[in-house]
C-alpha cells in the first residue's frame, strides 16, 4: 500500500511536469500494477502492460523498484527520452516489448508463457490489459491459443474501469458479461476490486489453486481519486491543470489513508 501510494505521487508528478494526459489511465491500474510486482512476481518473472498509454505508472513503478532513477523520471515526455508516451522495446530492464498499440499485449504474453512452458520452466508471465482492448480480436486469439495450450504461468488481469477512448465500454462495444465470456474461453475468472489490496491478495490466492489459466478483471474507476474527472471520459485525455495537481495529490493521500485504515 505504502508502494503504490509513492508510485501515485511520482507520476503526478511525472504527467504535471509533462502536462500530458492519461492521467485517469494510469490512476484506474496503479494498484494493479503495484500489488503484481511487489506482492506477486518474482524477479524472473514478465510483466505486460499492454495498455501503454499508461506508461508513467510502469515508469514509476520501475523507479520505486530502483532500476529507474529520480533523473531517469524527470526526463518523461521529453526528446530523446526513453520514457516517451508508450513504452519502448529493448530500452529499459522489464518492458520487454513495446506497448500501446492496444489488443497486443495478451498475445505477446500467449507466446512467451508457451515459449517458457516448452523449456519447463517456472516463470511466469503477468498481463495487465484495458477494457477497451478487449474490442481487438487479436485479444480473444491470444485467449483461445492460453486455454487450448493451458498457459496456466500466464496470468491475465483486466482493468475494468468501464471507459474507453470514446466512450463507456458498453456503448463502444458490450462487454458484458465478460465474465461468463472468458469462463467458455477456458479461463479461471476471478472478479477483484482493482483498488484494494485485501481483494488483489484473494484473487492471488484462488489463482494460485486453479489447475487452468486464470484471467482477474478487476473492478477499477478511471481517474480514481481526482475527484473532478473520477469516473468521467475527460480523465483519458486531459492533463492537470496547474490548480489541479494539489488538490488530486491530497485525494491521493485521503485515499490512501482511507484503505489502511481499513486494513
Amino acid at each position: 500500500m505504502n508502494k503504490a501510494f509513492s508510485i501515485k505521487k511520482r507520476f503526478l508528478g511525472m504527467y504535471k511536469a509533462a502536462n500530458a494526459g492519461h492521467v485517469g489511465c494510469s490512476l484506474s491500474v496503479a494498484e494493479i500494477i503495484t500489488f503484481v510486482r511487489f506482492n506477486w512476481m518474482n524477479d524472473n518473472d514478465e510483466i505486460i502492460l499492454s495498455k501503454g498509454h499508461a506508461a508513467a505508472s510502469i515508469y514509476s513503478m520501475l523507479a520505486e523498484e530502483g532500476i529507474l532513477s529520480e533523473d531517469d523520471i524527470k526526463t518523461f515526455y521529453k526528446n530523446n527520452t526513453y520514457l516517451a508516451a508508450h513504452p519502448p522495446v529493448n530500452k529499459i530492464k522489464r518492458v520487454p516489448f513495446a506497448t500501446g498499440s492496444l489488443g497486443h499485449g495478451l498475445s505477446i504474453a500467449a507466446g512467451l508463457g508457451l515459449a517458457q512452458k516448452l523449456k519447463k520452466s517456472d516463470k511466469k508471465v503477468f498481463c495487465i490489459t484495458s477494457d477497451g482492448e478487449i474490442n481487438e480480436g487479436s485479444t480473444w486469439e491470444a485467449a483461445l491459443f492460453i486455454a487450448h495450450h493451458n498457459l496456466k504461468n500466464v496470468v491475465w488481469l483486466v482493468d475494468r474501469n468501464r471507459l474507453q477512448g470514446f466512450g463507456p465500454t458498453e456503448d463502444v462495444m458490450k462487454l458484458e458479461p465478460l465474465d461468463k465470456k472468458l469462463e467458455a474461453f477456458g479461463f479461471n475468472v476471478i472478479i477483484a476490486e482493482g483498488h484494494n489490496f485485501t481483494s488483489l491478495e484473494e484473487a492471488k490466492n484462488k489463482a494460485l489453486k486453479s489447475d487452468i489459466p486464470t484471467a482477474i478483471i478487476c473492478n477499477t474507476t478511471k481517474g480514481r481519486s481526482w475527484k473532478l474527472y473520477e469516473g468521467k471520459l475527460d480523465s483519458h485525455y486531459l492533463p492537470m491543470k496547474d490548480d489541479h495537481y494539489d488538490v488530486i495529490l491530497a485525494e491521493v493521500e485521503i485515499d490512501y489513508n482511507t484503505q489502511i485504515s481499513k486494513l
